[in-house]
């Protein structure tokens, strides 16, 4: 009967629910504004008697389900240090999780569907010195897709939710869940068509450009609308992909010297410039490099040369002035007799 209760109420949240992120005018919590979603769970528990509505459960007797595009291996006590304080203070956690019932013979009694980051903080506190917290949880009946669809919501609320692992979550649930048509999970999800597009092709990212960026928070969406036409051609893949290698061997030696890493700006020009280098070498262009990252390009124009820069915030300016003129002077000499071209090297 409860768990009936629960699914009414539950499906209902499903289709009352934005799917878009409000700041909420609520009392915060965790240092922060409790989601509309939060707010919704914690009002069923108060509002229908503690008792009566909530189990608690220990963080071990749930397996968390797959369908959830959260990075739980990801999380860490310092990702959720002020909900892990919060959780302490009020000897458990105020907002519940949501759980099913595993199949029989399961090695857990319960599927965790919402919650990861208070399941992963009670199992931290039951370590570190606080064993009788229990984790306080709502059981509900819900099919995979409608689950799917639960854990989106939440998780657009978050921030901690990389676009990749949206992304990459979507791309498994147009599949398992949408027979593998856009168009139906799109309408589900309340999302265009196009806004699934663009997530479903940062999905299909290779790990090679993925390991090129400083972290799986920085490729982002923008990123890879430049990234796919180029990797669509063999060629222009194939140089993309080399660079991306390059460019990740290079982070891994600057994360463990502790330097500053490349920044995302400049892989993605980095990845663009190398997609496009067999164009410009058909074109007589002339690649412009400072240290070993290329920041522009000289080319033939109708009276001269042009010259096109990719001006990042770590590019050294004095070391690109000194290429520029080396490589400008070079390209002079390389102009017929009859070209326009100024003593300062411009047309």
């Amino acid at each position: 009967m409860m768990e009936g209760l629960m699914a009414g109420f539950v499906r209902d949240i499903l289709t009352t629910l934005s799917y878009e992120p409000h700041p909420s005018e609520g009392p915060g919590v965790d240092g922060e504004a409790l989601s509309r979603l939060d707010q919704r769970l914690a009002g069923f528990v108060q509002g229908g008697g503690r008792a009566r509505t909530a189990i608690s459960i220990r963080p071990a007797d749930c397996s968390v389900w797959d369908g959830n595009p959260r990075d739980v291996p990801g999380l860490s006590a310092e990702s959720c240090r002020s909900l892990i304080e919060s959780i302490a203070q009020e000897d458990g956690n105020r907002i519940p999780v949501l759980v099913r019932h595993n199949p029989p013979g399961s090695d857990h009694p319960y599927q965790l569907l919402v919650g990861s980051r208070r399941r992963f903080s009670v199992d931290w506190l039951n370590h570190n010195g606080r064993p009788e917290i229990r984790l306080t949880a709502l059981i509900v009946d819900l099919t995979d897709e409608e689950a799917f669809r639960l854990a989106d919501i939440e998780n657009r609320e978050r921030e901690d939710i990389t676009e990749l692992d949206r992304a990459r979550s979507y791309q498994n649930a147009v599949d398992r869940f949408y027979g593998g048509v856009q168009s139906r999970m799109a309408e589900a999800l309340n999302l265009s068509n196009s806004q699934l597009s663009r997530l479903l092709a940062l999905a299909q990212m290779p790990d090679d450009v993925v390991n090129a960026f400083a972290t799986r928070d920085e490729l982002r969406v923008r990123h890879s609308e430049v990234l796919t036409p180029l990797l669509r051609r063999p060629e222009q893949c194939q140089r993309v992909l080399v660079t991306a290698r390059q460019i990740g061997e290079e982070q891994q030696r600057l994360a463990a010297s502790g330097e500053r890493m490349i920044p995302a700006a400049t892989v993605l020009s980095r990845l663009k410039e190398a997609g496009k280098e067999g164009d410009a070498r058909k074109g007589n262009d002339t690649p412009l490099i400072v240290g070993d990252a290329r920041v522009g390009r000289i080319k033939p124009a109708r009276e001269g040369v042009s010259v096109d820069l990719i001006v990042s915030e770590d590019t050294d300016i004095d070391a690109l002035l000194r290429a520029l003129r080396v490589a400008l002077i070079d390209s002079r000499r390389q102009l017929p007799a009859d070209a326009d071209i100024g003593d300062d090297g411009f047309s």
